[in-house]
């Protein structure tokens, strides 16, 4: 299998070192990171160095190199949707680290760059690519579990305790809107992969540790067409944790356990990370799946999943229209908690 040149473009996003590292670490994933950019200079230079890398000063001295056939963008945020228009318009294969982007006027610049180009583009959500999400989905879609009735998401940080967090393009309006909107846009994602766009939202968000880091905590109710609820619960300063995600059926439950940073740095050896009950049988069954021993793991694992999305052998992740639908309803949480009210969709 013949390497796909890959170039990063922006450094900021911590993700993205994770998946260089496994690519280099693995040259049978065909992914071969040749060479990077970033609009902070001393920042790009560090990666290039850490990644035996060539420096390019622009954006467009990365994108006309013949040997790179796709890029990943992890810049900040708002620097996603002129850096999309852009590789599609080189007719690269692009991935883009989430959240899509601040405004649904730049999610609309990129889906149309992605049409107009035709270039394969998916985002990257490790949730979608995470054994456990995927047995979960799997297991609720096969009908054993009747009726569903309402789906529980809770995803946490522990920003509090990083140093110097409250100083970083996080938490920067204007790169990063808030954490709310950076990193709730990843359950939110999930109840959207698991069930589709519901009908309406409700939400509440708040700043309850550190005024530099506004919406550390919020919390969303959606509705579905068929009456079901889904709950996205996050909360960004959070030391521990245990129960991550909750299904309830008529016919049974599943639950889900250590899926996110905190609750996987404190798990117990061996503890069950999904399980499910059944009515018919009457009895609690864990999944075989393997352990995931650090949350790393799981960003890590996108790599192996990008690689073939880049070789053509798997459809994207999310596609853009994807990502377009997942930023309306952040913004949709957004609405409701400064409104006061629901939203409907």
């Amino acid at each position: 299998m013949k390497p796909i040149g890959v170039g990063i473009l922006g450094f900021a996003h911590g993700h993205v070192h994770a998946y260089c590292a496994r690519w280099q670490a693995e040259p049978a994933l065909g992914v071969h990171v040749a060479a990077g950019w970033d609009h902070d200079p001393a920042r790009g230079r560090e990666a290039a160095a850490k990644y035996s890398l060539d420096f390019c000063t622009t954006p467009a001295e990365l994108l006309a190199r013949p040997d790179l056939g796709a890029v990943v963008i992890a810049a900040e945020t708002s620097r996603h949707a002129d850096l999309a228009e852009q590789a599609a318009a080189a007719g690269k294969a692009t991935i883009v680290q989430k959240p899509l982007c601040l405004t649904l006027a730049e999610a609309d610049r990129m889906v149309a760059a992605v049409r107009r180009a035709g270039v394969p583009f998916t985002l990257a959500w490790q949730m979608r690519t995470d054994a456990h999400n995927i047995e979960a989905k799997a297991l609720l879609a096969g009908g054993r579990f009747g009726r569903l009735c309402m789906v529980r998401r809770r995803h946490c940080l522990n920003t509090h305790m990083w140093k110097d967090f409250d100083k970083t393009w996080h938490v920067n309006p204007a790169l990063n809107r808030d954490m709310f909107a950076d990193d709730a846009s990843h359950p939110i994602d999930f109840i959207y992969w698991l069930l589709g766009m519901p009908v309406s939202v409700t939400a509440e968000l708040g700043t309850l540790v550190n005024p530099k880091v506004p919406n550390d905590t919020g919390i969303a109710l959606f509705r579905y067409a068929d009456g079901a609820f889904a709950e996205v619960s996050c909360c960004f300063v959070t030391p521990a944790g245990e129960n991550t995600l909750e299904i309830a059926a008529e016919k049974g439950v599943i639950i889900g356990n250590y899926g996110d940073g905190p609750s996987n740095s404190v798990r117990p050896p061996g503890a069950p990370q999904l399980k499910w009950y059944l009515a018919e049988t009457g009895k609690w069954e864990e999944s075989r799946r393997p352990e995931v021993k650090v949350h790393g793991e799981r960003i890590g694992n996108l790599a192996p999943a990008l690689a073939e999305f880049l070789h053509g052998r798997r459809p994207p992740i999310a596609t853009a229209e994807e990502g377009r639908d997942v930023l309306r309803l952040v913004l949709a949480c957004y609405e409701s908690s400064d409104s006061g009210r629901r939203v409907m969709l």
